[in-house]
């Protein structure tokens, strides 16, 4: 049997599989959601969100793109960054990358990469603002991991620099703002551990459009 129809057997299967263990499981989604975590990352067929954070239907709202970007003039991730802060609710928004990333290797080359171009401009606009400490790692694989990290930073930042974000963290002290990077070799979680408040902190002056 062939991928495509075999999902079709997958999927009664995991419908016989969660009534046998919860037969409300159904109902219960019905009801609606209340997500605690915004989950933004790659389209990458090797990284689901949910079975590498082991997360349960209904606890995380999951947005994807090549690279994990936050374009400033993307509607569509915009659209979802307001929804999941606005009406959901969500205490956490996370941006995630992961090492050997198809978009962010793509962006390090002189290629011209026809109607990709426009969107990894996202990212060589990154290695131009990190350059310096970029050209100074020598090692091509390491200065390459390097760019995800940072990419990731820098995405973290486009979600600090929104109005829904800085409204609703100044009034209630959410949602926290999370960079991770998932290791495909080894399949770990790694929390980048970027100072939410620090950050925030030193683009007010510039991008403060919280109300205070």
């Amino acid at each position: 049997m062939d991928l495509y129809n075999q999902i079709f057997q997958n999927n009664q299967e995991w419908i016989s599989s969660k009534k046998a263990t919860n037969d409300s499981f159904f109902k219960y989604l019905a009801e609606g959601q209340s997500p605690e975590i915004l989950y933004i990352g790659c389209s990458d067929s090797r990284v689901t969100a949910e079975e590498m954070t082991g997360v349960e239907p209904g606890q995380m709202f999951v947005h994807r793109n090549i690279a994990n970007l936050v374009p400033n003039n993307d509607n569509n991730s915009a659209s979802v960054i307001e929804y999941a802060i606005e009406y959901l609710k969500v205490k956490h928004v996370v941006v995630c990358g992961h090492y050997f990333c198809g978009g962010v290797k793509a962006a390090m080359e002189a290629k011209d990469l026809g109607v990709l171009n426009p969107w990894l401009r996202n990212i060589r606009d990154v290695y131009r603002l990190h350059e310096e400490e970029l050209d100074a790692i020598s090692d091509e694989t390491e200065r390459y991991k390097r760019l995800v990290e940072i990419n990731v930073e820098e995405q973290c930042l486009n979600v600090i620099k929104t109005a829904v974000l800085q409204r609703h963290y100044l009034n209630s002290g959410f949602p926290i703002v999370h960079g991770w990077v998932f290791d495909i070799k080894s399949g770990k979680l790694i929390d980048l551990q970027i100072n939410f408040e620090q950050k925030l902190k030193q683009i007010q002056k510039i991008y403060n459009l919280g109300g205070k």
